[in-house]
């Protein structure tokens, strides 16, 4: 039975609502909880980008069962690793066992903000892999110093290590990032119902290890209400990684998704309240492979009569998968 999620959109809300949002969700009764690790919305029409790692503390205080995960982190130029590991390894110790650790090789979106360009994605793939090793040592309880060839540490251990050490979850769109995440991660994360890309994360190694999708949705009982939500506020997201990566900010969004129509969305999107829509759109990724599903629910200001749905009608429709 395939395990589904619910997604914190950073984008989309305050830090004060996606807490209550994850509390939420926990009563409804989804199997799990991502949390997107944003500085940037995607577009100006979303309007958010707190924290997240301040987000998923609280989240872990205000909850008590239900799994968290960032989805995903860079843990290149804007975070350092060492960084990354410490945050990882409080989350994992305030949430009592509960946080897998997702990361990705980025977007220029939210790493712009520091200064230091945005390199190619080979070298990203070169600066993931090696912050993935950094961060692992840590949080094996190490003492780490390394000089390598995007990053130096220097004599840094983490005092506060958690047991077990947070599952590692590595984002894939390509051949190569599923390399890297076939021999370096605990879990394989994607955006979309690819078959090929758990096929190449199988043949390095990731045979057998959990998989998880997201897919975007956008309940209401008003159909025409809901593409209209998708269209303003999610648009974007039929670009495709190789385009996402690379836009520096929201106004390239706006701007290279503007001929996108809201049939466009209708077709890409699940929207409205016909459950079986959803249900079919989530067994694209199960018969993918994917063995969980993180759904998005479109709409900062949507997610309470959202949730009340998914309890009701949305979350058994989705047990008979």
């Amino acid at each position: 039975m395939v395990r589904i999620g619910y997604t914190m959109m950073t984008e989309q809300a305050g830090p004060r609502e996606l807490v209550a949002h994850v509390v939420g969700a926990e009563e409804a009764g989804f199997d799990f909880s991502v949390t997107s690790d944003h500085y940037f919305p995607w577009l100006a029409s979303q309007g958010h980008s707190p924290n997240a790692w301040a987000v998923l503390g609280a989240a872990a205080q205000a909850t008590s069962r239900i799994p968290l995960m960032t989805f995903v982190t860079c843990p290149t130029t804007r975070y350092h690793p060492v960084v990354v590991a410490q945050q990882a390894a409080t989350v994992q110790l305030l949430s009592q066992g509960r946080f897998r650790l997702g990361l990705g090789s980025g977007e220029n979106l939210n790493e712009h903000v520091v200064g230091r360009g945005w390199p190619g994605i080979s070298v990203r793939h070169e600066m993931l892999e090696e912050a993935v090793f950094i961060i692992r040592a840590l949080l094996d309880g190490e003492l780490v110093t390394h000089h390598g060839t995007h990053y130096d540490v220097e004599h840094a251990k983490l005092w506060d290590v958690p047991r077990p050490a947070p599952p590692i979850g590595i984002a894939v769109s390509g051949e190569h990032s599923c390399r890297l995440a076939g021999h370096l991660a605990d879990v394989v994360v994607a955006t979309e119902p690819r078959r090929e890309l758990l096929e190449a994360f199988d043949r390095h190694g990731g045979a057998g290890k959990p998989r998880i999708g997201q897919l975007p949705v956008c309940y209401d009982t008003d159909h025409d209400a809901a593409v209209e939500r998708a269209h303003e506020q999610f648009r974007w997201f039929g670009l495709g990684w190789p385009v996402n990566s690379e836009l520096p900010h929201d106004a390239a969004f706006a701007s290279a998704s503007a001929s996108v129509t809201k049939d466009d969305v209708a077709k890409a999107i699940p929207c409205g309240s016909n459950t079986d829509r959803f249900v079919e759109a989530v067994r694209a990724y199960t018969e993918a492979g994917f063995t969980e599903v993180a759904l998005v629910q479109i709409g900062g200001d949507q997610q309470a009569p959202y949730l009340d749905w998914a309890k009701r009608e949305l979350l058994p429709a989705l047990r008979t998968l």
